[in-house]
């Protein structure tokens, strides 16, 4: 069996709130490694999300997400819990899904009063039942194909450290390659033998990656198989292991496991800024909730500022650097 995974990221370009980088991988038989995902499990999911209940919207999170809906995460919590409940129960909340998918956030959140408390009820815009009727359909197709989802983790990067990583690198695309690294690592780590092909959304406009890939990889051997405008592209090796790892891009809208980590991101990140909302609106009546994005996180912020300084809070916590 081969491994193949995808990584990607939401929440790099907003003010307010946490980055979140997130990889899935899967057990993919050797022939069919080079098979869309999308099709092998045609019986259960689509490429776009649809008003029925007999597929699963597997897509760039920008897609199935609308803040404008009243059940916006409907399509990211079937995706993302369906999946994950193909292995154990359900998560009944915020804290159970962290410590599924990211079991080093919870001690992060602990640092920052609006994150603290994980006891947010999952899920928030569908039916508790649609869950496991969402994982049961998705096992039957993978069973079908003989395929297995090995793995959902992710890194949430709240914004201290976000902030010290940026002042660390003094570049934004740095600090975000260098929680994908983190990533990459991981799932580098647990193959044991056989074919793993790592796709990652393409970061920026960085074409070259090997100087980077010696850096997480010591001791390897490695091959440039393409640096062009659209894809960069590398083997990996070491006595045990091989790994072809791909940044394209919209690799979200060419490859399922991109797009799976995509969904994975994009849900952590709104769970974590309606904590955040939650939590300021009670602080300061009549506040308007934001998204955190430039214009109106600086809105946000602004009006928030007094209380900050009221409760002698790091504003270093609250507002990104840059």
């Amino acid at each position: 069996m081969a491994i193949v995974a995808g990584i990607d990221e939401a929440g790099f370009g907003p003010v307010l709130g946490p980055l979140v980088v997130s990889a899935s991988a899967f057990d993919v038989p050797d022939e069919l490694v080079d098979v869309s995902m999308w099709d092998l499990l045609a019986g259960a999911v689509l490429r776009s999300p649809t008003r029925k209940r007999t597929g699963i919207a597997v897509a760039d999170s920008k897609k199935l997400y609308s803040r404008r809906t009243g059940k916006s995460l409907e399509h990211l919590e079937r995706g993302v819990l369906g999946f994950l409940a193909t292995r154990a129960s359900p998560p009944p909340d915020l804290g159970a899904l962290l410590d599924a998918v990211a079991p080093q956030a919870r001690a992060h959140a602990a640092g920052y009063p609006w994150h603290a408390d994980c006891a947010l009820p999952l899920p928030r815009s569908v039916s508790a039942e649609e869950i496991p009727l969402a994982a049961n359909s998705l096992r039957v197709a993978m069973r079908q194909s003989e395929l297995s989802l090995r793995n959902l983790r992710a890194e949430p990067v709240f914004v201290g450290e976000y902030n010290r990583l940026v002042e660390g690198t003094d570049n934004k695309s740095a600090a975000l390659f260098s929680v994908t690294s983190r990533l990459l690592d991981g799932v580098w780590r647990s193959a044991s033998g056989g074919l793993l092909r790592i796709w990652v959304d393409r970061q920026g406009g960085r074409t070259h990656y090997l100087p980077h890939l010696q850096r997480i990889f010591p001791g390897c051997r490695f091959k440039v198989i393409d640096e062009s405008e659209t894809l960069s592209a590398y083997r990996i090796s070491d006595d045990r292991r091989m790994a072809e790892i791909v940044f394209a891009t919209e690799a979200e809208d060419r490859h399922l496991p991109v797009a799976l980590a995509s969904m994975l991101s994009k849900l952590l990140r709104e769970l974590f800024m309606e904590q955040f909302n939650a939590y300021w609106t009670q602080q300061v009546p009549g506040l308007t909730p934001t998204a955190g994005y430039y214009t109106d996180g600086n809105r946000f912020f602004g009006e928030i500022r007094d209380a900050i300084r009221q409760r002698n809070l790091d504003e270093r916590l609250i507002y990104r650097s840059r």
